[in-house]
Order: structure tokens, then sequence, then C-alpha cells
């Protein structure tokens, strides 16, 4: 019998971001709201909000847990590959409201920039780090509602093509960069423009693109999803330059269970709707805009892949009785059962945490440790506790490492 067969129920922290929903958050953990945004639930072990964890001797940190036994808590290929540290990050996200402008970085700049960073004898908590850890931050954002997000860049031709009929000075800028020949350079030359316009200049340029979409959209002049976008964020987010390079990025509606990868390079911005996410337990993130957090341009625009790629959606693979998401990464992998009757086996052999977003299920160890789960709660289970069986009717997540 493994050291550490017992599944482990967690206390998880709520970060309340101004841009978070009053309701949703709440209504999960079964609580009244208290009128305050409460915009994600994290569950893990990142020093950002760490959770905590009910162990035969009582309440403990992850940390402790994990120090205690690394190899048996995280399972020997992780402590190999990513160190005695829960190399994922699982939350649940809550948005009323756009959240900022943003990309993540590849792990080569993330090692550099925190060792940078560390070097200037920037404190961790201060308002204009970059890098508060040395890891990169992929991520995976599945549904739970219709979700709204900007996601990747747009071809440059249709981007052109929404500006046809606009007169003002950053319109008819963004169709000269636009109509380079390569995609990447275009994309390129637009971003910067609109992410560096000289202070002085700023108000005029960005007021007076603005205005004349709302003065079009009044009208009653069609001009597509993307302008009523740069519209509604404009409004948000007065004189924010990151409102018009809204422009420049897909709009998409993820239906519920339907999720998107997003590796490092990706300039994305999730606008309204519930979600679960699972990343890199990282939280290194870099901002364009639509904030009033801490904005890098040019860090950001060393990281940006200006590519021209497809939404990048994440198939799903049915397996074992539930749904699996595994992008490829070896820090996470996502398992989702239900919604509806669950009958399913998580495999062992790795760390998990798995949480009950509706209903209730029974989980079971091969040592005879039985757990149940309702709306709301959670429990992490040791690398070494041997595949878990679960069984009840609700909808569940557990978030695993990749490999």
């Amino acid at each position: 019998m493994g050291r550490t067969e017992r599944m482990h129920r967690l206390t998880n922290q709520v970060r309340p971001y101004a841009w978070g929903s009053t309701v949703a958050i709440p209504r999960l953990l079964g609580r009244e709201p208290d009128g305050r945004p409460q915009a994600e639930l994290w569950l893990g072990a990142h020093h950002g909000a760490p959770s905590m964890l009910c162990t035969a001797d009582g309440r403990t940190t992850f940390d402790d847990l994990i120090s205690s036994a690394p190899k048996d808590i995280l399972g020997a290929h992780s402590v190999d590959r990513f160190g005695e540290r829960l190399p994922f990050l699982l939350k649940v996200l809550a948005a009323d409201a756009p959240l900022s402008l943003q990309a993540h970085p590849d792990a080569a700049r993330a090692r550099a920039g925190y060792a940078a960073e560390e070097a200037a004898g920037i404190p961790l908590d201060a308002h204009h780090r970059n890098y508060p850890d040395p890891h990169h931050k992929p991520e995976l954002v599945l549904a739970l509602e219709p979700f709204e997000a900007l996601c990747g860049f747009r071809d440059p031709a249709d981007a052109r093509a929404d500006l046809d009929g606009l007169t003002s000075e950053l319109a008819g800028a963004l169709r000269v960069d636009l109509s380079a020949p390569d995609p990447h350079r275009a994309l390129r030359a637009a971003l910067t423009r609109v992410l560096t316009l000289p202070c002085a200049d700023r108000e005029r340029l960005v007021g007076g693109f603005i205005a004349e979409c709302e003065e079009r959209a009044a009208a009653g002049i069609a001009t597509g999803r993307h302008s009523g976008t740069v519209i509604e964020l404009a409004r948000r987010y007065p004189g924010d330059p990151g409102a018009v390079a809204a422009l420049l990025l897909n709009r998409i509606t993820l239906r519920p269970g339907e999720a998107l990868f997003l590796p490092a390079g990706n300039v994305h911005a999730y606008l309204r709707g519930t979600a679960v996410e699972v990343m890199a337990s990282s939280d290194n993130v870099l901002r364009a805009g639509l904030t009033g957090k801490h904005v890098d341009v040019p860090e950001l625009l060393e990281v940006v892949d200006f590519s021209v790629l497809p939404v990048p959606y994440s198939p799903a693979l049915s397996t074992d009785g539930h749904t699996e998401f595994r992008p490829g990464v070896g820090e996470f992998a996502l398992a989702v059962l239900g919604p509806g009757r669950i009958d399913s086996r998580l495999p062992g052999g790795v760390p998990a945490i798995v949480l009950a977003l509706d209903g209730s299920a029974e989980l079971h160890t091969p040592h005879g440790t039985r757990l149940t789960l309702d709306r709301g709660e959670s429990v992490f289970v040791p690398a070494d506790t041997g595949g878990i069986t679960v069984r009840g009717s609700g909808h569940l997540v557990a978030a695993t490492t990749g490999d």
C-alpha cells in the first residue's frame, strides 16, 4: 500500500478581480453572493493563492505535503521533469467584463525574464513585475456556458476589409500596414502601431477611430462583429488602444463543452462567461491593454506569435467513461466526467485535482478509501493512490499531469 493513499479535501482561494462575476463562483460554492466580484477560484499549489489540504494530522499546505514524500505525492516522472512542485493549476473563471489583452512567454523567455528581474532586485509582488516565476504558462479553457473570447490573429485581409469606408487617420494607417504581402509582417506592423501610438496623439487617434465606428453603427451601416467588439471594449476602456487591437483578432464563442488551447505567444482576451481553466502553474502574464494592471508593450511584442493560424480548438478524446483534453504539454491534461451519470476511472501514477461542478459523486481508491464530492467541493489525489473509480450523477473535472 502506498504511503499517501488518502485523498485530501481542498480549501481554495477566490481572487476578487474587478472583472469577475458577483454570482457564478458563490453559486458553485453554495454561498450567498456579497455583491463583490469573484473572478477566479484557484485550485493548486501556486504561491499566489495556494489551496490548503485536509490530512489525517489536520490542515496543511500543498508544499508541506509534497515535501513529506515528493515522488509518492507527485510521481517519479513528474518530479524528474518538473521538480518537487505541482506543475499544473486548475481554475474556475467567471467573467462579467473583459479581461486584459495578453500573451504568455515560452519557457526559455520565462526563465530569462525571471532571472533578470531577480537580479534587478524587483520584489515578487511589485506592480511592474512581469515574471513572478520562471515557468511558461500554456493554458486550456473549457466553456461551462457560452464563452466569448478574442484569440489569435485573423487574416490581415479580413481585418483590412473591416476598415473599408473609414476615413480616420488611424484607419488609413492600419490599411497600409495590413496591405503588406507578408501576413506576418502586416500583423506585426498593425499591432505595433496600435500599441505604440505616441502619448501626445493617442487620445486623438484612438478617439477618432472609435467615433467613426460608432457613427457607422448608429447609422445602421453593417460593420461586422469585430467592429462591434471594438466599440464594446472602447466604451469599457475609454482611450485604450487595446480596443482597436481587437480588430486584428479572432472573435469566437465557445459552446459549453468546447475548449481552446492557448500556447505561448497567442494574443487573447476573454470577454465574458464562465469556464474551467487548467494551465502550467505560472502567473507570467504580459499585458497590452484593457486593464488597470501593469502593461509592458515592448516585452509583449517580443513574445507574440504573429502567425495566422486556425482557432486553436482543443479536440476531445473519449476514454474510460469520460472525456479528456490533452493538448500535448507535459504539465497538464483535463478530464471531464459527465454531465449526467458518471461511471469512470481516472488512472493512477499522476497527481490529480478533482472538482465537482454539479451533482454528487463517490470516489473510490484501490485500497478501499471512499470519499463523496458534492457541488463545489474538491479533492487532491496523490500519484501513489492508484487509479480511482468515480461513480455518481453530476459534472466533474479532473486536472492531472499530461504524461
